[in-house]
This record gives structure tokens, C-alpha cells and sequence, in this order.
């Protein structure tokens, strides 16, 4: 019998724990105190799975820390939730309290990226291309392994001036010459820096990306697996979700292990394992390289580089203090404690981080400019108004009248909203 669909309101309510958050699906977040209590839950998953009552529903995106697990449950092709979603859900919920782990919903965000553009239709394949995003039937552009921020085009007179925010793109080195290759006859331009190897790539229309080829980690035989796209990253393709989580397994407790923390991402075609930014240069990292990809072979899996990929939204600013801490508060993020340096991160390693760069105060023409680049911030929908809140207590204010996009002290937008539907009102 096939299950009954089912709305984004219908569904929280159902699901006390889980939030409805744009293209990522329906998701919760569930404290921890090591990774082995997040793969404990993996296990809960997989018999819950082989329940009748979730037949039908997707296999969860999963994504364990050292402090916790984050579950989505994917938008099915419908493009609503059905009754064996809901029943994986509640299950889920039932076996993260028997393990002692915490729901907070409040954890849950996505960022979005949107650029404004007269002609998306010649902007959108160079984009795709150098992101190594699908297109999809909405017209905008999704990462296949939904773990970084969806790329939409909206229409928009053009905007001549250089924008003040771009994107850093980091890929394997051999990924980054092709896609280059194959963005250039896109309409891209730029040159490779021979000083750092990175490349100034410029759309169209001018949209910015610094694109970086990475390289791999000079360890020996015993960690030919990893990249350093900004940080250790290796993706292992798997042929189901028990492997998967047999993989993640193994690789959680070569973290609680050495003392690294560790991203462990698991998706249906396989598991993505990363430092995050910089913390590759940890020196238990290497350990913990050479054990992952012992193990990882001992599997019998075989590395995919062409999956890897490090993005990072930059923004440059006169007055960098202030505009990072608006974004710092609007993100929920924390300030990178190294002096040289302006990161923020999500403290969970859930988000991508997010840097700024000084730039000519006497530049009023492109400062005055509205960007063509912006963030949409999906929140859960009981979080909205605190997030707005704290945006405009950081130094930000409302671009209109209706409440809508939010800039910070330097103009630079964004849009907090929701991506549920309210409930029709009771009679």
C-alpha cells in the first residue's frame, strides 16, 4: 500500500525534532559526545529502514561529528514527504533518545547563494561546470551530494562594476584543468597567478570564483587517497547504506582515537570524509589519513577525487570588523581565533565557512553598487525572527519597507526566511 503524502507542516507536527529546510529536506540535529555516538545511531537507522512502515522513504543524508549527528531526510521526486517518511523520522527520534543523544532543532540552517543576472541561460553552464552541480527542472543548481549550498539565478538589469562578493572554489588539481578548460569555451575569463597557482576566473557577466587546483597530501603510498582542497578530504564511493555506515564506523573511531574531528558525511553513493578548513595541518592528522585509508581499502573501496570540493563565500569590506561580526551574528557563527586571519565557521562544521577581504574605501562606485551575488539563509521557521533580530542588533537594516532582505553595514544582502508553508487557520 503506497503511503499518504504529506505537507511540511504536517510533518513537524508529526516530528517534534525535525525541521523543514529548503532543498536540503527535512532535518534534525542530535548532540553528541563522540563520533561513535553518532555511528551508534547509524545503526538504529539501518533496522529502522527494514521496518514496512518506512518502505518507500529515501535513504537519510547523514552527517556525524564529534559533537553530534545531523539527519535529512531527502525531498522525494513527488516533491512532498510521505506517511514512511514520517515513520522513519519519529523512529530516528525514538532511537537518538534511547542512545541519551539531544535534539536541538535550533542547530538547522541552509545558505543559499543567488546571483542576478540578465541571462541565465548563459551564466548557469559555468557555473554548473566549475562547481560540478547538477541542473535541475527549477532552473537552478544543486550539488550532487547535498552538502553545499544550492546556486539559483534570478533576473536582473545588468550591474557593470566588479561585485564585492565572490566565491573560492577549490577541486583535485586534475579536476580543476579540466573544468577551467571546459568553463573558458563557457564564456569564462581569467589566467592562472603563477605565484600561488590559484586562477581568477570571471563569468559573462563578470561574477567572480578564485579557483583553486589542490594537491594531493605528500604522506607516501599510505595516503595517496587524500586531497588538500583547503583541507584532508577523500570521498569513498559505496554500494549501499550498510557499508556506508560500516565505513563510517571504522572511521569514527580513528577519530575518537587520535583526537581529530573529523567530518563524516554519508550519502547514498558514499561517504565523504574531511578536516574541514585548515585543519589538515593538525599533526595527528596524517595518523588519522593513513588509518581511513587502510581501512577504506580493506573494504575493498576505491577513492573518487572528482567529488571533492571546498567552497567559501568572500566578501570584501572597508570596514571588515563590522561587517564580519553582522555576519557572525546572522550565521550563528564563531570568529576564527587566529590573528591573521578573518574566517568565520560554523562551530559545528555543518556550514561553509565564510572570509572578507579590505578593500579601497575611496572605491564609492562599487561600494554604492548593489551586488549581483547574494546569500539566502534558510532557518528553521521558529528561529526566523531571532535571526532577523540579531542581524539588525549587528549593525544590519531592512532594504525595504516589507521586512524582507536584510544588508549589512557595508550593503552586502541577505534574506532569512523559512522554507515551510504555514498551516491553514483552524475554523
Amino acid at each position: 500500500m503506497a503511503a499518504d503524502q504529506i505537507r511540511g507542516w504536517e510533518f513537524q507536527d508529526g516530528a517534534k525534532d525535525w525541521r523543514v529546510l529548503s532543498t536540503a529536506g527535512v532535518g534534525a540535529w542530535f548532540g553528541a559526545a563522540s563520533h561513535r555516538d553518532g555511528v551508534a545511531l547509524l545503526r538504529r537507522i539501518i533496522e529502522l529502514r527494514a521496518d514496512d512502515q518506512v518502505a518507500g522513504s529515501l535513504q537519510p543524508n547523514v552527517d556525524i561529528r564529534g559533537v553530534g549527528v545531523q539527519v535529512r531526510i531527502p525531498i522525494p521526486s513527488s516533491g512532498r514527504w510521505t506517511t514512511a517518511d514520517l515513520a522513519l523520522a519519529q523512529g530516528i527520534s525514538a532511537a537518538a533518545r534511547a542512545l541519551a543523544l539531544t535534539a536541538d532543532p535550533s542547530v538547522l540552517q541552509d545558505m543559499e547563494w543567488g546571483i542576478d543576472t540578465e541571462d541565465r541561460a548563459r551564466l548557469a553552464p559555468f557555473w554548473q561546470t566549475l562547481l560540478g552541480y547538477e541542473d535541475t527542472e527549477h532552473d537552478d543548481l544543486l550539488d550532487p551530494l547535498r552538502r553545499d549550498p544550492r546556486v539559483w539565478f534570478y533576473p536582473a538589469t545588468p550591474r557593470p562594476l566588479r561585485d564585492r562578493v565572490h566565491l573560492d572554489v577549490s577541486v583535485p588539481a586534475e579536476v580543476a584543468e579540466q573544468r577551467v578548460a571546459a568553463a573558458r569555451n563557457l564564456g569564462g575569463k581569467g589566467d592562472w597567478a603563477p605565484t600561488d597557482g590559484r586562477l581568477l576566473l570571471t563569468d559573462a557577466e563578470g561574477n567572480e570564483v578564485d579557483y583553486v587546483p589542490a594537491r594531493g597530501l605528500d604522506e607516501g603510498p599510505e595516503t595517496a587517497d587524500w586531497w588538500l582542497p583547503f583541507g584532508g578530504m577523500v570521498f569513498y564511493p559505496t554500494t549501499d547504506f550498510e557499508q556506508s555506515v560500516d565505513l563510517a564506523d571504522g572511521v569514527a573511531r580513528v577519530a575518537d582515537d587520535v583526537g581529530l574531528s573529523l567530518m563524516i558525511d554519508l550519502r547514498s553513493a558514499g561517504v565523504m570524509i574531511d578536516t574541514g578548513k585548515d585543519r589538515w595541518e593538525d599533526d595527528r592528522f596524517p595518523v588519522a589519513a593513513r588509518r581511513v585509508q587502510h581501512l577504506a581499502r580493506s573494504l575493498g573501496l576505491t577513492a573518487d577525487p572528482t567529488r571533492l570540493r571546498f567552497v567559501q563565500v568572500c566578501i570584501d569590506a572597508v570596514d571588515v570588523s563590522s561587517v564580519r561580526e553582522f555576519w557572525r551574528a546572522v550565521l550563528g557563527y564563531r570568529s576564527d581565533p587566529r590573528e591573521y586571519v578573518t574566517d568565520i565557521y560554523d562551530p559545528r562544521r555543518l556550514n561553509r565557512p565564510m572570509i572578507f577581504q579590505a578593500m579601497d574605501p575611496s572605491d564609492t562606485a562599487r561600494r554604492e553598487q548593489r551586488n549581483r551575488i547574494h546569500l539566502d539563509l534558510y532557518v528553521p521557521d521558529d528561529q526566523v525572527a531571532a535571526r532577523r533580530q540579531a542581524a539588525l542588533a549587528a549593525g544590519g537594516h531592512y532594504t525595504r519597507g516589507d521586512g524582507g532582505t536584510i544588508a549589512d553595514p557595508e550593503g552586502n544582502e541577505v534574506d532569512i526566511g523559512k522554507a515551510i508553508a504555514d498551516p491553514p487557520p483552524t475554523p
